[in-house]
């Protein structure tokens, strides 16, 4: 199933992808793609409704992100091997683990803002990892167990907030639209191996980034199972799982967005992403 969240932002209602391409109005159902929804209970409940019978959402309703009522949006860095090269450091022993704040979520398609006094805001195509139910202490061999679906998650990150003043690196990743989530929760059904998923991304109509989740560092199993170790993982929490090379900072010379600029991205069977950079006031 491909699950959605239509409407205006903070008011957005649960949906679904029909197989004639429509979105069908799924509230009457579940409450939101959140919580209990996307267990394996939820997912089942939802998976037995005739979608044919569901109303259709009017087209032009906005895309919210894909899933609500995320309390840790956790993001791994350096997880791609060509990436960490083109960044010039090392890949490290161990998952690269930060924090993006949820106040970063916004919808797949929503115009991103340049935060003031930014230099160097850069791109990021990742995959999504979605949690549908607690996870702790969990094994890798049973990790996906704990995963609702996949997404397209979009890590824009600010590379001089995030490298080149003091600190750690969650506050060059989470000014306000730095997190564009979805279209769909994909669940994993769907998708037969998330380490073999072409990912891509575009700036202004150039490909920027043409890589594959096959050169991940550290698996979506062992992600999952490594952070159950230091916490607890709840339905809703996103894992944004790193992005393979292409990225602004990578570049000789370097290059970054500007005020317009419009950037589209995606991955195979999970859908696209297009937003409009614009400076904030």
């Amino acid at each position: 199933m491909k699950l959605m969240r239509v409407g205006p932002l903070g008011a957005e209602k649960p949906a679904i992808l029909a197989a004639d391409g429509t979105i069908r109005d799924l509230s009457a159902h579940v409450a939101d793609i959140a919580g209990a929804a996307i267990g394996p209970e939820g997912l089942a409940k939802i998976a037995a409704i005739d979608t044919a019978s569901l109303p259709v959402v009017a087209e032009g309703t906005r895309i919210g992100a894909c899933v609500g009522g995320t309390g840790k949006f956790i993001c791994i860095g350096l997880n791609y091997s060509d990436h960490a090269a083109e960044s010039g450091m090392a890949v490290p022993p161990e998952p690269v683990i930060f924090m993006k704040a949820t106040s970063a979520i916004c919808g797949p398609n929503d115009d991103v803002l340049i935060p003031r006094g930014s230099e160097k805001t850069d791109w990021e195509v990742e995959l999504g990892v979605i949690i549908g139910k607690t996870a702790k202490y969990v094994s890798e061999d049973e990790a996906l167990d704990y995963v609702a679906g996949y997404a397209v998650s979009h890590d824009v990150s600010e590379r001089a907030f995030q490298t080149e003043r003091s600190g750690q690196w969650t506050k060059g990743k989470s000014c306000d639209t730095f997190g564009p989530t979805g279209p769909y929760l994909v669940t994993k059904d769907e998708v037969a191996d998330p380490q073999n998923l072409k990912m891509w991304l575009k700036v202004n109509g150039e490909t920027m980034q043409n890589g594959t989740s096959a050169t991940m560092v550290y698996g979506v199993a062992h992600l999952v199972s490594y952070l159950s170790q230091f916490m607890s993982l709840h339905p809703g929490d996103i894992i944004s799982t790193g992005t393979p090379p292409g990225v602004g900072l990578g570049m000789k010379p370097q290059r970054f967005l500007k005020d317009g600029d419009v950037v589209e991205l995606g991955i195979e069977g999970l859908g696209t992403q297009k937003q409009t950079f614009v400076q904030d006031k």
